[in-house]
C-alpha cells in the first residue's frame, strides 16, 4: 500500500509540473508526455497479446505511436491556422491510412524474408500454417495495438489543444479552455478509482464482475461514481469563479457538465474492466512492473484509453 501511495503522489506531482509548463511555457510538454505513455502502453499490450499467442510486431508497436503523435500535431496545427475543424477528421483518416500502409509494407517484407519467418514459426511452435497466413495474423494483431491503446489514448493530443481548435463556443475566450477540459479528463478516473476503492473497502458487499475483476464491488463502483460527480461539480464551481472562465455560468451550465462526467465515470469503469479481461486471457495479474504498487503503465491508464475519445467528442459536440 505504501508503494501505491508514493507512486500516486509522484504521478500527481508530475501532472502538476506538466500543467505549470502548459500554462507558462508550452502545450507540447503534455504532448510529449502522452506520446511516451502511448509507446510504453503499446509495448505492454504487445506482451499481453503475445502471452495469448496473438503474436505481433513488438518493435513496430512501440515506434508507431510516435508517428501518430506527429500526424495528430500537424493536423491540430492546420486546424488552428486555417480555422477548419475538419482537420481533426483528417487526422483520424491519416492515422488509419498510416496503419494500413505500415502493416502492408511489413507484410510484404515478411514474405520476402521467408527463412526468418520459418525460424520464428518453429521457435513459437506454430504448425500447419503458411508463411503468408502467419505474417498476416501478426499484422492484424499489431493493428489491434495500434488502435488500443495508441490511437484511442492519443486523443489526449486533441484535448490538450482544444483551445486552439475553431470550435464556435471556444473561439475568442480569454482563458485556455483546454486546461479545464484536460483536467476534467484526468480527474474523473482518478476520483472514480480512489473513491471506489475506499467505498468498497468500507462497505464491501457483492462483487461487480467476480470473474473479471474480483476486487471490484457494486458498492465501490456506485460510491466511486457518486463521489466523482460530487467532486467534479466542485471543480466546475472553482473554474466558473476564476477570471476568464466566467462564461461557464451562461455558456456551459453545470448540469451539462455533470452529465458528461456521469457518462465518463461509466466509461472509466468499462475501460478498467476491459483491460482486466485482457489480463485474464493472458494469465497475468498486472500488465507490467513499471509503477510500484500499481503494476504496469497499462494498468494505470486503462480507464483513460476510452475516456480520451469520449471527452473529445462530448466537448466537441457541445461547443459546435
Amino acid at each position: 500500500m505504501k508503494k501505491r501511495i508514493y507512486s500516486s503522489v509522484l504521478i500527481v506531482l508530475i501532472l502538476a509540473i506538466l500543467f505549470v509548463l502548459k500554462i507558462f511555457v508550452s502545450d507540447y510538454f503534455f504532448d510529449a508526455f502522452f506520446g511516451i505513455l502511448a509507446c510504453i502502453a503499446s509495448f505492454e499490450m504487445s506482451r499481453l497479446l503475445s502471452k495469448t499467442r496473438l503474436y505481433n510486431f513488438q518493435i513496430l508497436s512501440v515506434i508507431f505511436p510516435a508517428l501518430m503523435l506527429a500526424s495528430n500535431l500537424v493536423c491540430v496545427f492546420y486546424a488552428g491556422t486555417t480555422s477548419n475543424i475538419y482537420w481533426i477528421l483528417w487526422a483520424i483518416l491519416i492515422d488509419f491510412g498510416l496503419m494500413i500502409v505500415t502493416l502492408l509494407g511489413t507484410f510484404l517484407i515478411q514474405l520476402m524474408r521467408k527463412k526468418k519467418v520459418i525460424d520464428e514459426m518453429a521457435t513459437r511452435g506454430v504448425k500447419n500454417t503458411s508463411i503468408a497466413k502467419f505474417a498476416f495474423k501478426k499484422c492484424l494483431n499489431t493493428l489491434i495495438i495500434f488502435i488500443y491503446p495508441a490511437f484511442f489514448f492519443l486523443f489526449f493530443v486533441f484535448i490538450n489543444h482544444m483551445g486552439e481548435l475553431p470550435l464556435d463556443k471556444f473561439v475568442g475566450l480569454n482563458a485556455d479552455i483546454s486546461i479545464f477540459i484536460l483536467l476534467t479528463t484526468l480527474l474523473i478516473p482518478m476520483f472514480n478509482d480512489t473513491f471506489a476503492m475506499l467505498t468498497g473497502s468500507v462497505i464491501g458487499g457483492k462483487k461487480l464482475c467476480p470473474r473479471v475483476s474480483p476486487g471490484k464491488t457494486i458498492s465501490g463502483t456506485v460510491g466511486g461514481i457518486l463521489w466523482s460527480v460530487l467532486l467534479m461539480a466542485c471543480v466546475w464551481l472553482i473554474f466558473a469563479n476564476i477570471s476568464g472562465f466566467s462564461f461557464m455560468w451562461s455558456s456551459f451550465p453545470i448540469w451539462a457538465y455533470l452529465i458528461i462526467v456521469l457518462l465518463g465515470t461509466g466509461i472509466a469503469v468499462a475501460g478498467d474492466l476491459f483491460e482486466s479481461i485482457l489480463k485474464r486471457r493472458a494469465g497475468v495479474k498486472d500488465s507490467g512492473r513499471l509503477i510500484p504498487g500499481h503494476g504496469g503503465l497499462l494498468d494505470r491508464i486503462d480507464s483513460y484509453i476510452f475516456m480520451a475519445p469520449y471527452i473529445m467528442l462530448a466537448f466537441w459536440i457541445f461547443a459546435l
